[in-house]
């Protein structure tokens, strides 16, 4: 997926092997996308942590604060941000009560990260036009440099000839 250009699709509903009325505090749902466990080795700015107040695993939301409806599929479809970072990632929904306290998440892999994952790329936000204006800074600097050198060398010649 590319941040900016591509779209993604997330449905989400209650695991049918549940009981009934688990669900019964679940007001809202929040979709994340979360970094998978090659996107935080050595980035301790996106550990894992069991507490979910300190989590930060799902720094980026896809959908937040949307009705939580059962037994139907809920589905939603969004543009990846543009600011998302390159990383490998995975998606997770997070139900929360009336007061917005999480009280259960699900996600699209398993306990140990390793499936159902998909990387995105980020933009670079490089343009030609960057590029060009880069390289004519460059030169002018270069060009005022030596301009000034030989100024310079020139006004020490003629106070020595004096």
């Amino acid at each position: 997926l590319k941040a900016g250009e591509d779209e993604i699709t997330v449905t989400w509903s209650l695991n049918s092997t549940f009981p009934a009325g688990v669900d019964s505090s679940y007001k809202t749902v929040t979709i994340k996308l979360c970094y998978a466990p090659i996107s935080q080795k050595d980035r301790g700015w996106r550990k894992t942590v069991d507490n979910l107040v300190k989590d930060k695993t799902c720094q980026h939301k896809i959908v937040a604060n949307k009705p939580y409806i059962f037994p139907s599929n809920n589905t939603f479809t969004s543009t990846v941000l543009r600011d998302v970072p390159t990383a490998t990632y995975f998606i997770r929904a997070y139900a929360q009560n009336s007061e917005g306290d999480e009280v259960a998440y699900g996600q699209t892999t398993d306990s140990h990260k390793a499936v159902n994952l998909f990387e995105i790329q980020a933009i670079t936000g490089r343009h030609v036009s960057l590029d060009i204006a880069s390289i004519c800074f460059s030169a002018f600097s270069i060009v005022s440099l030596f301009g000034f050198f030989f100024l310079e060398k020139r006004k020490s010649k003629a106070s020595e000839s004096k």
